[in-house]
């Protein structure tokens, strides 16, 4: 009676714990899968100081939204901050801007 006790808790425990090592293998696979679509960023990045343009491993100049695009699949939306406005556009500046200094939203 005790043999039998045992042997189906011994029995249950293994069940418990092939089920335990199958979702863990689920979620390591899940992870990698993970891992290879992260794209991310770092090191040194050689930049220029007037253009401000990325160079990349390959000698070419890319605009900087261009190279973070490649290299982190991050995306750009474009404005324009309150500065900008008053230095290139001064004649419309007060227009376009709120008194909270907003920046200004390109379509």
């Amino acid at each position: 009676m005790v043999d039998e006790v045992y042997c189906n808790e011994l029995s249950r425990l293994n069940n418990e714990l092939v089920d335990m090592q199958r979702q863990l293998a689920k979620k390591n696979a899940e992870l990698q899968e993970a891992l290879r679509t992260v794209k991310t960023l770092s090191g040194l990045i050689p930049i220029c100081c007037s253009c401000k343009r990325i160079r990349d491993d390959e000698g070419y100049w890319d605009q900087v939204e261009s190279y973070i695009t490649k290299h982190s699949g991050a995306q750009f939306s474009h404005g324009i901050c309150p500065e900008c406005v008053r230095t290139y556009y001064p004649n419309i500046a007060e227009r376009l801007m709120s008194k909270a200094e907003q920046p200004v939203m390109l379509p």
